[in-house]
């Protein structure tokens, strides 16, 4: 085996170092172990007439234990990251069948033959009115809810057109309108959905899968009941 002179292993470590900077994109490849290794080597292969410089060794003693030191965080934060993932998975699964308010148009007319949820309402308003429009586009119900409030209005529909009739299950889009005196104003709804499932991205994020109303995630999920 042909030996190491000590500028190939000054030119190795100094490679191994540049590597170390560039760890965070995945692409060290050295571990502590080859890092002894290859400092051991440059201490045989010094010329004995010009040994290494002792502040120089130091530097480098000090840069493999700040490596040691990094490389014992770096286990300790992978298993924080994995412990918080496991959680956040078994909480996420917990939500399935339960009910939440989710930013939405489109609210899901079921067997309980009815649609609720919240409205933002930015300023005070002197009226609100809700506008339910069938499937095919066609306003089936408006339902004056008088004035209100900045901040948050409950809304209820009992799935019933204007003249009393119960109308088919499906989706139904939901307009909220508050009059103010430069006009009409459509408002954020927050509709009232089932969670069917629970998906968990790469990166630990989730999804909500809502009955008919598809997937949303769970950041943007304003109330759980």
């Amino acid at each position: 085996m042909s030996a190491i002179n000590a500028t190939e292993a000054s030119d190795v470590l100094g490679q191994y170092r540049t590597q170390q900077q560039d760890g965070a994109s995945g692409k060290s490849e050295l571990g502590k172990n080859e890092f002894m290794e290859l400092m051991l080597a440059q201490l045989k292969n010094q010329n004995p007439l010009e040994p290494q410089d002792n502040g120089e060794f130091i530097s480098q003693l000090a840069q493999f234990s700040s490596l040691e030191e990094m490389q014992k965080l770096s286990g300790t934060v992978d298993d924080v990251v994995g412990q918080f993932r496991s959680t956040q998975a078994l909480q996420a699964s917990a939500m399935v069948g339960k009910t939440v308010l989710a930013p939405s148009e489109v609210g899901i007319l079921g067997t309980e033959g009815e649609i609720s949820g919240n409205i933002e309402v930015p300023a005070s308003t002197g009226g609100v009115r809700l506008s339910v429009v069938s499937p095919g586009g066609e306003l089936v119900r408006q339902v004056d809810l008088g004035s209100s409030s900045a901040g948050v209005k409950s809304f209820r529909w009992d799935g019933k057109d204007g003249n009393g009739n119960s109308l088919p299950a499906g989706p139904y889009r939901i307009v909220a309108e508050a009059s103010y005196p430069d006009g009409s104003v459509q408002l954020p709804t927050l509709v009232s959905a089932n969670v069917d499932s629970v998906s968990l991205g790469k990166g630990g994020s989730v999804t909500l899968n809502l009955a008919g109303m598809g997937s949303i995630a769970l950041s943007d999920v304003k109330q759980i009941n």
